[in-house]
C-alpha cells in the first residue's frame, strides 16, 4: 500500500456530544474524509496550551512527526489576539487554549515550510499570526456569510487558481468574520462579489500554503475544484520528507 502522508488536524473542543456522553475533541467527518480521499492519513491532534500559552518546543516536537497540517474551522479567535480592545457581542465559542495552540501551530508551520491548508478560522489564525486583524462581525442577515453558497473569483496567476484549475469557484460559507487588515506577506487570491476576502496565500508562494475562508470540505465529495485543495495539501506533504 502506498504510504499515506500524516496530516495533523487539531481537534476542536465541543461542550456536548450526546453519542459520547462527555465533552469531546472532534473533527468534522467531511474534513477528514476529504484528506483521506486525497491519499492522506488525517490524525486528530489534541490542543495543549495550559493557561492560554503554548510551549513552542512542545509544539515543534509534536509537529515534527507530521508531513502536513490542516487548520480547520471553529469558534472565534479572542479579539485581543489581534490587538482589539473590545469584543463584539457576536463573538462566540472563544477558547484561549485552542487559540494559543492553533496560533503556535500556524507560526511554526509557516516558519518551517510545512505544507499547510487553512480553512475558515484557520485562515483567520494565519492572518493573525502574520500581524493582520479581523472584522469581528459582518452584520446582517443580508451581509453575513452563514449557510451560504456563492461564487468567488480567484486571482489569475495565483497558486490557488493554478491548483484548482479554475478562475472562479462555488464556495460553501459559514462565517461571520473576515479579514480586515491583511497579514504581512499575504496576498488576497479570492474575493466574494461583496468584496469579502475569501482566500489568501503567501506572496510568491509555491502552493505549500493555501488558506480559504469558505469550507471546501462541505462540497469536496462532489466538486473537484474543492477536492483539489486537499489533493494539493497531500501532494505537498508527500514531497516534504
Amino acid at each position: 500500500m502506498t504510504h499515506r502522508p500524516l496530516i495533523a488536524v487539531p481537534a476542536r473542543f465541543a461542550a456536548t456530544t450526546s453519542a459520547l456522553r462527555y465533552a469531546a475533541e472532534v473533527n468534522a467527518r467531511a474534513l477528514v474524509e476529504a484528506v483521506w480521499r486525497a491519499g492522506g492519513e488525517p490524525v486528530t491532534v489534541h490542543p495543549h496550551a495550559p493557561g492560554g500559552t503554548a510551549d513552542p518546543d512542545e509544539v515543534a516536537a509534536r509537529l515534527a512527526r507530521f508531513d502536513g497540517l490542516l487548520l480547520p474551522g471553529g469558534g472565534d479567535l479572542a479579539p485581543h489576539r489581534y490587538g482589539a480592545a473590545d469584543a463584539h457581542e457576536a463573538v462566540y465559542d472563544v477558547d484561549d487554549e485552542q487559540d494559543a495552540f492553533d496560533l503556535e501551530l500556524a507560526r511554526q508551520a509557516l516558519a518551517g515550510g510545512l505544507p499547510l491548508l487553512a480553512v475558515c478560522r484557520g485562515l483567520q489564525v494565519v492572518n493573525t499570526v502574520l500581524g493582520g486583524t479581523l472584522h469581528q462581525d459582518m452584520g446582517g442577515p443580508e451581509r453575513e456569510h452563514r449557510h451560504v453558497r456563492h461564487p468567488v473569483a480567484l486571482a489569475p496567476g495565483s497558486a490557488l487558481s493554478r491548483i484548482t484549475g479554475a478562475d472562479k469557484a462555488e464556495a460553501s460559507c459559514y462565517h461571520h468574520q473576515h479579514v480586515d487588515r491583511l497579514g504581512e506577506g499575504l496576498a488576497v487570491t479570492a474575493r466574494a462579489a461583496d468584496g469579502t476576502v475569501e482566500a489568501v496565500e503567501l506572496t510568491g508562494g509555491d502552493g505549500r500554503f493555501l488558506a480559504v475562508q469558505w469550507h471546501p470540505e462541505d462540497t469536496a465529495h462532489e466538486d473537484p475544484v474543492q477536492q483539489r485543495l486537499f489533493d494539493a495539501l497531500v501532494r505537498s506533504a508527500r514531497g516534504s520528507r
